[in-house]
């Protein structure tokens, strides 16, 4: 066999490599700098990214006795932090999450025999009782980070918290590709319906997780007005599939919420057993918003049934006109402002059931 096909070199032309490698590094500077400028006059601003990493960072401090919120977006956006430890005498660790059912978030913490602290929860029934689907896997993916946390996606992790702090176009969930492409005004067709857009960025998180509406969503303006128009598309459930009887699917359904009500139940008793506590809270909705709630999930139901079987106290808003009187400027959640307000009249009704 020739010896030639064993010493093969390639050769390497005669280049300007360096003129050629600063001109590569000075469009990658020019084009950044543009979609950062084209990123900021769209409204953006710097801002972390709520991802599981972010979350398992939250969840790593959660101690034996900590007062832990979890639920949907609305305990991130209503409850300021800053005044619940005022309030309550130790900062509470912020496990919410947007766009999630949070149902394996408690069933976490009821199978972690260390914890017998205070979960503050969010009920959104609608979300809540999801039997599955991105709401459901939302919070198991939060879960899973926590549980399989790598050094190497630490050291992502951390060092992404650098660069987002500085830089406003990176919103993995606005501007990435990926993203915009599925954002692309296609209409539905037969065997391709196209679902609900989630809302664009309008809020800001820090490092404790808490979560701010901006000024341009909280007065009236287009982003407000898109952002509104969204919700009653999200929050209104799916038709049945066309491959599956329809009384085979509501049935499915119903066997589905009943199972969520039960673990619920026995994921409350665990940690009650405990020597913990788990308070529901119901936060403002309002507006069509809550119309569309209320006939879809009216509070006779899922509530007051979740309250009866898990025997866990429960805080309506609309119970106390201190709390009832709040606008939500989108509907779904309270503006910056309105969320300090809203918390530091929220603090005496959990001090009091936190006491019983």
């Amino acid at each position: 066999m020739p010896s030639s096909i064993f010493n093969f070199e390639r050769t390497i032309p005669v280049q300007p490599w360096g003129r050629l490698g600063s001109i590569a590094a000075l469009l990658t500077i020019l084009a950044t700098l543009g979609w950062e400028g084209y990123s900021r006059r769209l409204g953006y601003a710097p801002t972390l990214n709520d991802t599981p990493d972010l979350w398992a960072q939250a969840r790593e401090t959660v101690r034996s006795n900590s007062i832990v919120i979890v639920g949907d977006s609305r305990p991130l956006f209503d409850l300021d932090l800053n005044e619940l430890e005022k309030g309550l005498g130790t900062r509470p660790i912020q496990l919410a999450i947007a766009g999630s059912c949070a149902f394996p978030i408690l069933a976490e913490l009821a199978a972690d025999h260390q914890f017998h602290g205070t979960v503050v929860c969010s009920i959104v029934p609608l979300m809540w009782f999801a039997p599955g689907g991105p709401l459901l896997e939302t919070s198991e993916k939060a879960l899973k980070r926590y549980h399989t946390w790598t050094i190497t996606q630490r050291a992502s992790h951390y060092l992404g918290m650098w660069v987002e702090r500085h830089l406003a176009f990176l919103k993995q969930d606005d501007l990435t590709l990926s993203q915009l492409l599925i954002r692309l005004p296609i209409p539905n067709r037969p065997n391709a319906q196209v679902p609900p857009a989630f809302p664009p960025y309008f809020a800001t998180t820090d490092g404790d997780r808490r979560t701010r509406m901006t000024e341009t969503c909280a007065r009236p303006g287009p982003l407000q007005t898109q952002i509104r128009d969204g919700w009653l598309p999200l929050f209104t459930p799916p038709p049945p599939p066309s491959y599956l009887p329809k009384e085979a699917f509501f049935t499915g359904m119903n066997q589905a919420i009943e199972a969520r009500f039960r673990d619920t139940a026995r994921a409350v008793k665990e940690i009650q057993s405990r020597g913990g506590k788990v308070i529901f809270v119901r936060f403002p909705v309002t507006e069509k918003l809550k119309e569309h709630e209320d006939r879809l999930t009216p509070r006779v139901g899922p509530w007051s049934r979740l309250l009866k079987e898990t025997g866990a106290p429960g805080i309506y808003f609309e119970d106390y006109p201190e709390l009832a009187s709040f606008k939500c400027p989108e509907w779904s959640h309270l503006s910056a402002t309105d969320s300090v307000e809203f918390t530091r009249r929220l603090v005496p009704h959990l001090k009091e059931v936190m006491t019983q």
